[in-house]
């Protein structure tokens, strides 16, 4: 059997690196302490999702690196680094000249995240004017091909139009050209297909696949949906009560489930061809609020495999042959190990 490690496994080509990873919220007299302890690498061009359910703290990751939280929000760790520069430690001007040329985030929500008294046209100008310095006909010419890149037809005309003209998922491509448009090495998508139906989601994901690939960029996505994540994600770390609970490659999360949490997930997401008259399975109970520093496993109240060391103690996240899990009874404690 390999040897465990309680620390995330390092990669020499690593983008990314997140180490320790904290945020709590401080408002009205109380403190959420809404992501602990979290650290993962992110390799040149590889792509990682974030997937737990609505509270889970996967979002805050996100708007952590890009240092775009609430002043409620104080953020913590060991570092936050791209290409060795720690985040964490840059002034809001040298961040502002991190956002947009080196991380890009496309938002959840494409009607509220874009202007809706602005034209496609005249938000890609402002993005390509700050980023690339283009103006006038230069940046016409650039958002036509930026546009095209999205797949959008007729770029043309929809550079006249307003948000509230186009489709959902031509929001969503506007976007996504807007991200792009200053060459970023990390995409961060958060929860890019959320009401959108599934054929317009097969489309976008299609469509980040292609420019991960054409763009040589890396990309964090974000969402609930353990199908949407490990459609476009070499590695997943699936996250509950502002812990990662497991971190390993798709295939291993969704075929080799080892925390209780995973494995409830999947159980509850409902099958194509399946019986019409059995029962939807659900997760029983709800998540707690965080108000404290983790002492114990989150999930413990909810757990159907629940021991007493699990109320306890925090279970580290340790790593047998690249497949990071943080539970009690698959580390082999007071329980047989889960095969």
């Amino acid at each position: 059997m390999a040897e465990s490690v309680p620390v995330a496994p390092q990669d020499a080509a690593s983008l990314l690196s997140v180490r320790d990873l904290s945020v709590c919220f401080h408002a009205k007299g109380e403190t959420v302490h809404a992501v602990n302890g979290v650290s993962f690498d992110l390799a040149r061009g590889e792509a990682i999702g974030i997937v737990g359910e609505s509270g889970s703290g996967k979002s805050t990751v996100a708007l952590a690196i890009m240092q775009l939280l609430a002043p409620a929000a104080e953020i913590s760790g060991s570092h936050v680094t791209l290409e060795g520069r720690d985040l964490l430690a840059m002034n809001p001007r040298a961040m502002r000249q991190v956002r947009g040329r080196e991380i890009a985030l496309v938002f959840q929500d494409p009607m509220t995240a874009l202007n809706p008294v602005l034209t496609v046209g005249q938000h890609m100008q402002e993005a390509l004017y700050l980023h690339e310095g283009l103006k006038g006909q230069a940046a016409f010419i650039r958002s036509v091909e930026l546009l095209n890149l999205v797949g959008i037809a007729a770029p043309e005309s929809r550079l006249s139009a307003y948000p509230h003209q186009l489709s959902g998922g031509m929001r969503q491509r506007v976007m996504i050209a807007l991200a792009v448009s200053g060459n970023p090495k990390l995409l961060i998508a958060d929860e890019p297909t959320t009401a959108l139906d599934v054929t317009i989601q097969a489309q976008i994901l299609q469509l980040l696949a292609r420019l991960r690939d054409e763009l040589d960029m890396s990309i964090i996505l974000v969402s609930h949906d353990l199908g949407v994540v490990a459609s476009l994600s070499d590695r997943v770390l699936v996250m509950y009560g502002g812990t990662v609970v497991e971190d390993a490659t798709a295939e291993q999360v969704l075929l080799y489930p080892k925390h209780p949490y995973t494995s409830a997930l999947i159980a509850a997401r409902p099958e194509i061809d399946g019986d019409r008259d059995v029962p939807l399975r659900a997760i029983p109970g709800a998540a707690g609020r965080q108000c404290e520093p983790p002492s114990s496993c989150s999930f413990a109240p909810r757990c159907p495999e629940c021991m007493d060391v699990c109320s306890q103690s925090l279970p580290p996240l340790l790593f047998v042959n690249g497949h990071g899990t943080a539970c009690w009874k698959v580390s082999g404690i007071d329980g047989e190990r889960i095969p």
